[in-house]
């Protein structure tokens, strides 16, 4: 379930960053303004699941023995 919502999560900020940025080239300040709100809200989500992840003892990275 963590992989499909890390996924789901980066997902958001990434729609998030194409708003803004099409918001940016087409001038439109609501577009600009939903896409910081999605890439903000993406990120802060991703967050929250690596925290989860160090309380229940995961690494995000594999380590090498």
């Amino acid at each position: 379930m963590s992989f499909a919502n890390k996924l789901m999560d980066k997902a958001q900020e990434l729609r998030g960053r194409i708003k803004r940025n099409t918001g940016e080239v087409t001038g439109s300040r609501r577009l600009q303004a939903e896409g910081r709100v999605d890439e903000v809200m993406g990120n802060l989500k991703l967050a929250g699941e690596k925290v989860k992840d160090a309380f229940r003892g995961r690494d995000t990275r594999r380590r090498r023995y």
